[in-house]
């Protein structure tokens, strides 16, 4: 789905400009994205299996949400609404627990190079609660044990996406402090 983002510059301070996703990563220019890790107090993460109809990493495992930030949109508000959108759960912007910024950069193509500013999120969130995909985005949604998605780190397991090994470290120490 195409969505108006707010253009950052490359220190992630707002341009002012505002153009459609779609153009945004056409024309390789960073933006803000939220991404949201979900976890649970016995050592399960959720992830998501990407949509086998998404433009980059069509059925790999992810974070558990993740999603642009809509021009004028805050961050906290782009977060709970992804998190509404994509797993069907009403979350509290307030216990949200931001953990991280990561400036990222993909090219995925010749005319799609994506540069975000990831706003990166934990969220407590009990296995119990019932879990609701989004059809377009979300081809499935399965919790983990925190030590398996950690040897898949450790390896760099084909099924998952790929990104710089210190993120998911980050997201991995960041829960095991809350365990």
């Amino acid at each position: 789905m195409d969505e108006w983002v707010d253009i950052l510059d490359a220190e992630g301070n707002p341009t002012g400009q505002s153009l459609l996703k779609s153009e945004a990563h056409r024309l390789g220019l960073y933006h803000p994205t939220v991404h949201i890790w979900c976890y649970d107090k016995n050592g399960f993460v959720l992830l998501q299996q990407r949509g086998r109809n998404k433009s980059s990493f069509p059925l790999k495992w992810d974070v558990s949400v993740a999603g642009h930030i809509g021009t004028g949109e805050t961050i906290s508000l782009g977060a709970v609404r992804e998190v509404q959108e994509e797993i069907g759960v009403k979350i509290s912007a307030e216990l949200l627990e931001k953990i991280a910024v990561f400036k990222t950069e993909h090219q995925h193509a010749k005319n799609f190079l994506d540069r975000e500013f990831n706003h990166t999120f934990l969220y407590h969130l009990s296995r119990q609660t019932p879990l609701q995909k989004q059809e377009s985005e979300v081809e499935r949604l399965e919790w983990f044990p925190l030590e398996r998605f950690k040897q898949w780190v450790k390896t760099k397991h084909s099924d998952l996406v790929p990104n710089l090994n210190q993120r998911y470290e980050k997201v991995i120490s960041e829960i095991e402090s809350r365990l």
